[in-house]
């Protein structure tokens, strides 16, 4: 740290003692008073929370890359919710599989593991929005699981974020709009620097009818932590409900989700209302090929999702004119 007379500057480095690496480097410059001392350190707690402890920050980064042979019981456990940041980089079906039998592992073997409980309830999360059988009883048992694991998450651990940001989602899925978005707001006041959670909640705001808001929040969630995709495809949700088809199918190309068929269905959507033909050809192709039931049930897939019936009919509309056929 250095300083003068009116004004100081401070460099921070975090370092990985196994082999004195530098992981992450800044420096804070502020002035001596006590109010901008007192704004300072509030800027740089925020900055080094976003930028170290995020799903996909830098600790993340450097623990994913770790391969331990026989790890401890405890490790074993902690490696799960790695694997289920990795998972959710593409969330393919095969590692969502692999993963939840990992997190039902450790629950069973740590059961007030709270965060375990909340990463296991999104995964069953994502089982029911992201597996189509077209059987409404399998679908309903799946989102119970996923209210259930989460509640016992928040039983376990009332500000455990992971918990928290489930429960609102498994909500919102269950049709409890009002409730998932009471559980974000006071989860955000809770700890506003998780930009996972932030987005997640900026999401649920948006597809629920606030769109300026919750776009606004994504895009923050963004700008704090760009590490993560989701926050670009989310953007280009916005862009396509704001009207401007150019910047969406920009948002839409930035970060792709190869076996997200969700993305897919967006990007169709995107390209069909843009008249980007021969995307839009792209991706129906893909649709039909590698999500049938997906392709049949599309009202019920995309009511599912956005709350008001407007933006539904909006965006099947736009499913059609990429050339998807969409019962009315």
């Amino acid at each position: 740290m250095n300083l003068s007379t009116n004004a100081f500057r401070l460099r921070v480095r975090l370092l990985n003692r196994a082999d004195n690496s530098v992981l992450w480097a800044e420096s804070y410059d502020g002035g001596l008073k006590v109010a901008q001392l007192m704004e300072v350190q509030t800027d740089i707690a925020r900055n080094v929370s976003s930028s170290l402890a995020q799903a996909y920050g830098v600790i993340f980064q450097a623990d994913a890359n770790l391969h331990v042979a026989n790890p401890p019981d405890d490790w074993a456990a902690y490696s799960c919710t790695l694997s289920f940041y990795a998972y959710r980089v593409g969330v393919d079906a095969e590692s969502r599989s692999s993963v939840r039998a990992c997190l039902e592992k450790a629950v069973v073997r740590f059961p007030t593991y709270a965060t375990a409980w909340g990463l296991l309830s999104l995964i069953y999360i994502d089982d029911y929005r992201f597996e189509f059988s077209g059987d409404p009883a399998e679908s309903a048992a799946a989102l119970d699981r996923a209210l259930a694991a989460a509640r016992r998450s928040v039983g376990l651990d009332p500000v455990n974020i992971r918990g928290r940001q489930a429960e609102m989602v498994a909500l919102y899925f269950h049709k409890e709009i009002d409730a998932a978005l009471k559980v974000g707001k006071q989860t955000l006041t809770i700890n506003p620097n998780d930009t996972e959670f932030m987005g997640e909640y900026g999401e649920r705001l948006a597809v629920s009818g606030n769109w300026h808001d919750g776009c606004q929040l994504i895009a923050e969630a963004r700008q704090k932590n760009p590490g993560s995709g989701y926050y670009d495809v989310d953007l280009a949700l916005c862009s396509y409900f704001s009207g401007d088809y150019t910047q969406a199918a920009m948002w839409i190309n930035k970060s792709p989700f190869p076996s997200n068929p969700i993305y897919h269905l967006l990007a169709a959507a995107v390209f069909g209302e843009g008249g980007y033909k021969i995307a839009a050809d792209r991706e129906v192709a893909w649709l039909n090929q590698n999500q049938p039931d997906l392709v049949n049930n599309m009202r019920q897939v995309v009511s599912a999702r956005l709350a008001r019936p407007q933006d539904v009919e909006l965006f099947l509309g736009s499913l059609r004119k990429a050339g998807l056929g969409v019962a009315d």
